[in-house]
């Protein structure tokens, strides 16, 4: 017994390598992720290096500390670190009976050492655990030791600490976790590789009802409730949380880069910089995960059949996905996407020749490629991959709430583990018919026109050297429709080019160019008369927040992400508000809002009223829709179908939805099939009936507010009479 006081004490001195500072005791606690957490209150994902997240001891369910004391350290309440009992049965029966090592033991094994390589250093550090295993019990309690344990084990899946582990093993909280559930996270300490519950459920079920005796023994479990709860069956819900896997993956890269921003902007204060993977910061995002299933969902259901339809009607065609390409233009498009894959660019840091990247690209090898009705396992070449996923049709997806700024939903792609590219904020595409309203906006603001004047539906042309032209813009309408007089309320809701291109020649590019900006649109637009029909590239996030203004009364709300930000102790050390700015009257906003809600009721967006009838094909997924209440929106379809959008307003969110594959040169032939009221429009309608479909979301189903002030700008129809008499006749400028 002396030898062994002797080597405690050798130990405690360092005699045998050194111990943790007094102040690694003090704050033993190891990498922490940084959770992102919804408006709603649900942890949407991590960002770590190990999956851990800090709990309190009172955090954690009863019946999970019972399972535990009983079953690895049934005295742990009354020894101080080592037990001695445990101990001398450990000695007497040569480790037969078990090795002796309290709670306190283990948790300092985990702490601060690595596996040691050789038998003899194994036992130099079992002096160095019971060393550390008194200094632990000197400066925390029982119940804060408990606590440390749990947190620092590892469940394997990246499930380090009992708060990844209960929600990947059993989709719950530590403080949720039932008797059975806490007896498999508990029989898993013993031994995590050998009674892991996914590889060896029957291994695991074994422990499990090892730790139902335990806790019988330990008067936690009378004997019917142990026999009653070995009965069950071993019942799991296993699901990895890695960066793909979850809700919102789109909106969390995006999170990543602008906190990775936040963290070069403000040091801690002792002027080091903040470790997301790390420092276990709290972010609270804007993104409602009710609204974001529902957006997810309506994306799923509606592209996938979509997806169903482009192969019946495009993909059997020669030249497939692309329209209108020679063999060689479809070869070096593809060449492009080569050089820009990871594989290539691998293979020519490595030096390695052209002819055998070329080789590389055209084997085929086994690979798992995206389906909509599940991942599939296939042999194919590189090449062929790439040119495979440019035949999926893809979508962006935002929905901002236009008072606040709060981004609530947020989809930017069909899937993110084979769709790493984001398009809402990063993608930008032509805009077509939803640039269309910033044209009437500023007609309005400079003009004072009522939606009701009338002008001919005639072909309008601005002349050769007008802003710089080469030659004179004649934009012609959608099936070269033309004739008689509309009101301007009549020309958004059919989308009649004839009526932008008047409107563009009354006001100028310049003055549009303009109000985009003011509306937060930082995209390049030329001053030209052809952005008026939407020529211009711009994202779905800049176009979702520039129509805050129409909702919101004339102020633009730059849309947000993050609310607050928190250290692991819950220190807010920011928090955030949008940007905001009155860019028109509030009557100027109704006004467009009204003209806006015709496109809805008797214009291109009308199918969301209807409520019966259907489309080929069953391209309208759920169709009918049968919306009552009132709605704003815009369609856009750009040329040759290659985009559509939609973008749709209630009183207290907007949701802004682009279609099209990732090649412009990709798209249906057919504007039945590719105009936006049929790509985009149903996935608008599919998103806000789930929405409406939980009444504690609170989304609206009023009309939109009218201004305070009296609007002086005629808005009824019926009694209008226009200032000056139009004709009809062709507009000679």
């Amino acid at each position: 017994m002396g030898s062994v006081v002797l080597m405690v004490l050798l130990a405690a001195i360092g005699a045998f390598g050194p111990l943790p500072s007094f102040e690694e005791i003090e704050d033993p606690r190891s990498n922490s992720a940084s959770q992102i957490f919804s408006s709603d209150g649900e942890l949407l994902g991590k960002f770590y290096t190990e999956n851990r997240v800090h709990i309190r001891y009172e955090q954690l369910s009863p019946t999970l500390v019972n399972a535990l004391v009983a079953t690895e350290d049934e005295r742990f309440f009354r020894h101080s670190g080592v037990d001695s009992k445990a101990l001398a049965r450990s000695v007497l029966s040569l480790g037969r009976a078990g090795g002796g090592s309290t709670l306190t033991q283990q948790l300092a094994k985990m702490m601060f050492h690595r596996p040691p390589s050789n038998f003899f250093l194994r036992v130099l550090q079992k002096f160095k655990e019971w060393v550390i295993a008194a200094r632990l019990e000197r400066q925390y309690t029982k119940e804060e030791i408990i606590a440390m344990y749990l947190n620092q084990f590892d469940f394997l899946y990246q499930a380090v600490g009992i708060h990844s582990a209960a929600r990947i093993y059993f989709g719950s909280n530590p403080d949720q976790l039932r008797v059975e559930q806490a007896a498999v996270l508990v029989g898993m300490a013993k031994n995590p590789s050998l009674f892991n519950p996914v590889r060896f459920p029957e291994q695991a079920q074994s422990r499990r009802n090892v730790v139902f005796a335990q806790m019988e023994r330990n008067g936690f479990l009378t004997k019917q409730e142990r026999d009653s709860l070995s009965a069950l069956p071993l019942e799991i819900q296993f699901s990895r949380e890695g960066h793909d896997e979850g809700i919102a993956p789109y909106f969390r890269e995006y999170l990543r880069a602008e906190l990775k921003k936040w963290i070069d902007a403000n040091p801690k204060p002792d002027g080091s910089k903040y470790n997301l993977y790390t420092d276990g910061l709290r972010i609270y995002s804007t993104v409602d995960a009710r609204m974001q299933r529902a957006a997810e969902e309506a994306v799923r259901s509606h592209v996938s059949n979509l997806q169903s339809v482009y192969e019946k009607t495009e993909g059997k065609r020669a030249g497939a996905p692309f329209n209108r390409l020679s063999k060689q233009q479809i070869e070096d498009l593809l060449d492009q996407a080569e050089k820009r894959t990871p594989r290539y660019k691998t293979l020519s840091k490595l030096k390695v020749s052209k002819d055998s990247i070329r080789k590389a690209f055209d084997t085929p090898i086994p690979m798992r490629v995206f389906h909509w009705a599940g991942d599939r396992d296939t042999l194919m070449s590189p090449r062929d991959s790439i040119r495979y996923y440019k035949r999926f049709y893809q979508t962006g997806l935002i929905s901002v709430d236009p008072q606040t700024g709060f981004i609530k939903a947020w989809v930017g792609g069909i899937d993110f583990k084979h769709f790493k590219y984001d398009h809402v904020k990063t993608g930008k595409r032509q805009v077509g018919s939803t640039f269309k309203p910033f044209v009437y906006a500023t007609a309005i603001r400079q003009k004072h026109y009522s939606p009701c004047m009338r002008v001919p539906n005639v072909r309008v042309c601005i002349e050769k050297g007008m802003f710089g032209l080469l030659e004179p813009w004649c934009p012609e309408n959608s099936e070269n429709k033309y004739g008689g007089a509309v009101t301007l309320k009549q020309g958004l809701a059919q989308s009649l080019n004839t009526i932008t291109a008047y409107l563009m020649r009354q006001i100028g590019p310049e003055a549009v160019v303009r109000l985009a900006r003011d509306l937060g649109v930082e995209s390049e637009i030329p001053k030209q008369p052809s952005i008026a029909l939407g020529s211009v590239d711009m994202s779905v996030y800049e176009l979702a927040g520039a129509y805050t203004a129409f909702a919101n009364q004339g102020v633009y709300t730059q849309p947000i992400a993050i609310t607050r930000i928190e250290d692991r102790d819950g220190v807010v050390l920011e928090s955030f508000d949008p940007e905001t700015r009155e860019v028109m009257s509030a009557e100027d906003a109704y006004v467009i809002t009204s003209l806006l809600k015709g496109v809805t009721e008797s214009g291109t967006g009308g199918r969301l009223r209807y409520t019966g009838g259907g489309y080929a094909n069953n391209v309208v997924t759920g169709y009918p829709y049968g919306f009552k209440n009132p709605i704003a929106g815009k369609t856009g379809t750009t040329q040759n179908n290659s985009d559509g959008w939609f973008i749709g307003m209630v009183p207290n969110l907007i949701t802004a939805v682009w279609t099209g594959c990732e090649d412009r040169s990709a798209h249906f032939r057919n504007t039945y099939y590719g105009q936006g009221a049929t790509t985009a429009l149903p996935i608008w309608a599919l998103f806000m009936r789930g929405c409406y479909a939980d009444p504690k979301i609170g989304l609206s189903q009023g009309d939109f507010a009218r201004p305070d002030k009296p609007i002086s700008i005629h808005l009824d129809c019926s009694t209008y009479v226009d200032p000056e008499t139009t004709g009809t006749d062709e507009i000679d400028f």
